[in-house]
């Protein structure tokens, strides 16, 4: 991790909270433009065409309804019927079916109510039984996605509650937290599926490692956990480094290419996700969709700063 990245990082997550900067933002059309590089669009239409494109190039999907600063149960519940509604919509694809795998869908608890004063980890959990339930009857998975390292206790214990009616829903550990090791071996020995992502959060150094030579180390440690576990390890990186060393440990652990699979963002290094798709791994592309755009908007800029400059460019582009 450079200088840069170091000193800008924390700047830009905090911009992601900032509704000063997200109410210009998205006044903003040339904003918008540059969002599509990494969101499809804010409605169901928009997100249905993206997974048509990576369906047909023999890619699996994993859909997000954007939205995490859920402030009532009303907005919970919203957010619920749009799930809803996406899941009846992935139903009538002809991939869907948890045998296939191709379809699942990602969700926040905090977006279902997680954070909400009054039991609103009782809401989350209720509203994202909910979902389980509608996706395990149309054949679509399920992932619990991650968020700061304060929600991870409440998070687990709500995917250890579901996976005994549903247990093909997964969910997401971030290795740059030094807990993970631990809950890769947890969730390892249980059969369940994990993506394994580096960490989207600005963290502590006392809950996270600090630089990206301690983030790769403890991200390859955690890998070997999954690979030689029972489960189902998503591998979810860009990082050239971190994919050939998947491939590495999987045939280590002498894993077959149906038994786990690289995952990516919908927008980055699509290339590549079609040169490993030919190349005979699963490979499923994480596409998200929503008003709610601005957030993660600016986690994908924070983990990543150098997308800062293609942001910067446009601007500079629309004004020339």
């Amino acid at each position: 991790m450079t200088f840069f990245d170091t000193a800008m990082r924390p700047v830009i997550v905090a911009a992601s909270h900032s509704d000063r900067i997200k109410n210009s933002s998205q006044r903003l059309g040339v904003t918008r433009r540059v969002v599509e590089r990494f969101v499809p669009g804010e409605t169901q239409r928009d997100v249905l065409g993206a997974i048509g494109t990576q369906l047909d190039a023999g890619l699996s999907v994993s859909v997000d309804v954007l939205g995490e600063d859920t402030t009532d149960e009303s907005q919970a519940t919203a957010t619920v019927e749009a799930y809803l509604d996406l899941i009846g919509a992935l139903g009538a694809l002809p991939e869907s079916g948890v045998a296939t795998a191709r379809l699942e869908v990602s969700v926040k608890l905090t977006a279902l109510g997680q954070s909400l004063a009054d039991h609103g980890a009782k809401i989350a959990e209720e509203n994202a039984r909910t979902i389980a339930a509608a996706a395990d009857e149309a054949g679509v998975l399920v992932t619990v996605d991650a968020e700061d390292h304060t929600t991870v206790d409440e998070r687990l214990a709500i995917v250890r509650a579901l996976r005994r009616d549903f247990p093909d829903v997964g969910t997401v550990l971030q290795a740059y937290l030094r807990r993970t090791e631990d809950d890769c071996a947890e969730f390892a020995e249980t059969a369940a599926r994990i993506r394994l992502c580096k960490g989207a959060y600005a963290e502590p150094p006392s809950v996270a490692y600090p630089t990206r030579d301690l983030v790769d180390e403890a991200y390859q440690r955690c890998l070997r956990i999954l690979m030689k576990g029972n489960g189902y390890p998503m591998v979810a990186s860009h990082d050239p480094v971190m994919i050939a060393a998947a491939r590495t440990i999987a045939v280590e652990a002498q894993r077959t290419p149906d038994s786990w699979e690289h995952q990516m963002l919908y927008g980055i290094r699509a290339d590549e996700q079609r040169r490993l798709a030919d190349d005979g791994f699963r490979v499923r592309v994480y596409i998200p969709y929503g008003e709610q755009w601005y957030g993660y908007f600016v986690r994908r800029i924070a983990e990543r700063p150098a997308n800062l400059g293609f942001f910067l460019r446009a601007l500079a582009g629309s004004r020339g």
